[in-house]
């Protein structure tokens, strides 16, 4: 099975060409799906984060407060990136569980999996082949603003990530998602039929 990676930058339009190869009866994970689980009520990765980071950073259930611990490690490198050590690792395992049981159940020729922190986290070799999304930096950060967050957290998440432009120079395939959903569309079409020969 042809194992895809698709990554690019915070919003680039991710979850909507994943929704596309979904919709095309493509066997697909999502990384940022994985670490909501991972970061549930009881698990030993939200152990390891309320003890680094401190009880409050958890919600009433129990489970991590994205958006609490999101404020925090973006505004600071260093704690970002033992957040990542705690999170990635959890998170790999579940990928690598994931792909085992598409291999088994046999029903397709190749799976895709949205790792946004793909390049970072130094997982890219782990698949066969990467595909990107990319789109300018204001389509970015107005897709941020338009999910409620300020523009100075917008900011923020974009230089906390590698840019955009940068993994797309890297990947195999480029979707462009700045024009229409139509055009978008087409990419993802021209894009499957690349990963099917």
């Amino acid at each position: 099975m042809l194992k895809v990676a698709l990554t690019g930058g915070i919003a680039t339009g991710k979850s909507y060409v994943l929704g596309r190869f979904r919709a095309r009866g493509v066997p697909c994970l999502d990384a940022d799906d994985l670490a909501h689980g991972v970061t549930a009520a009881g698990t030993e990765a939200t152990q390891a984060i309320a003890s680094r980071f401190g009880e409050e950073m958890l919600d009433k259930a129990g489970a991590v407060d994205r958006r609490k611990l999101g404020v925090l490690v973006f505004a600071d490198a260093a704690a970002r990136r033992e957040l990542e050590a705690i999170v990635h690792p959890a998170v790999y395992r579940a990928i690598t569980a994931g792909l085992r049981a598409f291999v088994l159940l046999g029903s397709s020729r190749l799976a895709v999996v949205d790792v946004p922190l793909l390049y970072e986290s130094g997982h890219a070799a782990d698949f066969d082949r990467v595909l990107a999304t990319l789109c300018p930096a204001a389509t970015q950060i107005a897709r941020l603003t338009e999910r409620g967050l300020s523009d100075e957290e917008a900011r923020q998440r974009l230089a906390a990530q590698m840019p955009a432009d940068e993994k797309a120079a890297r990947a195999d395939i480029v979707i462009d998602t700045g024009g229409t959903f139509d055009e978008t569309d087409r990419q993802v079409e021209a894009a499957l039929r690349n990963l099917r020969i």
